[in-house]
């Protein structure tokens, strides 16, 4: 005698298996191509980080060594007003 898996409609269920199977595949592909994407990103802000610590790092001694002349008049400092912290978003009944 001969097991069923699937029942009488044993074509129909295995070719939506083998849909599922197809669209697991493609979505593990996408998700590893997204993942070396992902790692590159991660690789290249590592070197950046890198590249401007050394940068500020070699800029510092010079900075210090380059004394600040006090401005002339006051008012050619330009005040800029303090960033707000926290960012306030309307309301849903105001949009």
């Amino acid at each position: 005698m001969r097991f069923h898996l699937f029942g009488p409609r044993t074509e129909a269920h295995i070719r939506r298996s083998l849909e599922y199977l197809e669209e697991a595949n493609l979505a593990w592909v996408e998700h590893q191509a997204a993942a070396e994407h992902h790692a590159a990103l991660a690789k290249m802000y590592s070197e950046r980080i890198a590249r401007i610590e050394a940068e500020i790092k070699n800029a510092h001694p010079l900075r210090s060594m380059v004394p600040r002349q006090p401005p002339e008049d006051p008012r050619d400092e330009i005040e800029r007003p303090k960033a707000e912290s926290v960012v306030v978003y309307p309301s849903r009944t105001t949009r």
